[in-house]
């Protein structure tokens, strides 16, 4: 089983069924990805669909190998880890779950352990990459990002547990280090970094605040924790994104396996979102639980 479109398992046999032209290799992926203009030494953060770029040969690995092989020593690699370590199901609508059940899950989740503790809805590759080797990953029981290369110690430390997206965050790290956005079988729907720009912007439901409070391990130990953040959205990201192309945003597009890749610089667009969010969000956004949307 796979991801598929909203979330929904999808079975090998339906990503056979949907991909045309013989299977999807790690050199024709990293053919695809070269011609994109992904290049050695960048720093870039990648959010993927493995189902979207058709039926490849190695899942997931082979993905990465691509990635890995086209950054070089030289390149840091950077993917989301989200997970619910410390939950509010009030603010749950990937899916929603009943009100009936929000007590019980404040109670009996278990301490967010970095080490242990699932992500939820970040994708085959994503989570594959979290596993390897070498890959180290932000302390945040909700809003954690692996990386590995030069600049990982850079992007992932010291993360605050308050407005996880913010400035003090690995998106804010990236935007200082002038990073990347690669989407591959995903749209801005799922760019991440646009909620930087929202701690950025002037909108209405920016002034909401929630409270997270629950329990992580540290150094081995059970330890409690409170943080607050704004009551972001990913809600109208799609739109954003395709204003921002369609004003002439420097997006490079093109096919990677039988998916489409987009290829960005960070900083311009999340420059772009500022101002757009401050224009457009007259009313407050629709409740989110800062998760991007399930990866298709």
């Amino acid at each position: 089983m796979t991801e598929g479109p909203s979330g929904f398992a999808m079975t090998e046999s339906e990503v056979i069924a949907r991909t045309s032209g013989g299977p999807v290799t790690q050199r024709g992926i990293e053919a695809d990805l070269r011609h994109l203009g992904l290049a050695s030494g960048q720093i870039v953060l990648v959010h993927a669909s493995l189902s979207r770029l058709g039926w490849v040969v190695g899942g997931g690995h082979s993905v990465l190998l691509a990635l890995e092989g086209i950054l070089g020593p030289t390149g840091t690699l950077l993917m989301p880890s989200f997970s619910d370590g410390v939950p509010e199901p009030s603010r749950w609508e990937n899916p929603p779950v009943p009100e009936s059940w929000w007590a019980t899950i404040r109670k009996e989740v278990p301490a967010w352990d970095p080490g242990a503790s699932p992500t939820r809805q970040m994708g085959v590759i994503a989570d594959s990459f979290r596993h390897q080797v070498g890959t180290r990953q932000s302390f945040h029981p909700n809003k954690s990002f692996v990386a590995r290369g030069p600049h990982a110690t850079a992007l992932l430390s010291e993360q605050s547990l308050d407005d996880g997206f913010g400035e003090r965050s690995p998106l804010g790290r990236l935007y200082d280090l002038d990073g990347n956005i690669l989407l591959l079988g995903v749209s801005h729907e799922n760019n991440t970094s646009l909620h930087l720009a929202e701690y950025r912007a002037e909108w209405p439901g920016r002034a909401t605040r929630l409270q997270f409070t629950g329990r992580v391990v540290r150094e081995g130990r059970i330890e409690p924790v409170s943080f607050s953040d704004i009551d972001g959205t990913s809600a109208d990201f799609e739109q954003l994104g395709r204003e921002y192309e369609q004003a002439g945003g420097e997006v490079t597009r093109g096919a990677v396996g039988r998916g489409e890749g987009r290829l960005l610089r960070m900083r311009p667009m999340v420059d772009f979102a500022v101002s757009w969010i401050s224009r457009n969000r007259a009313t407050p956004p629709p409740g989110s639980d800062h998760r991007p949307p399930p990866s298709p």
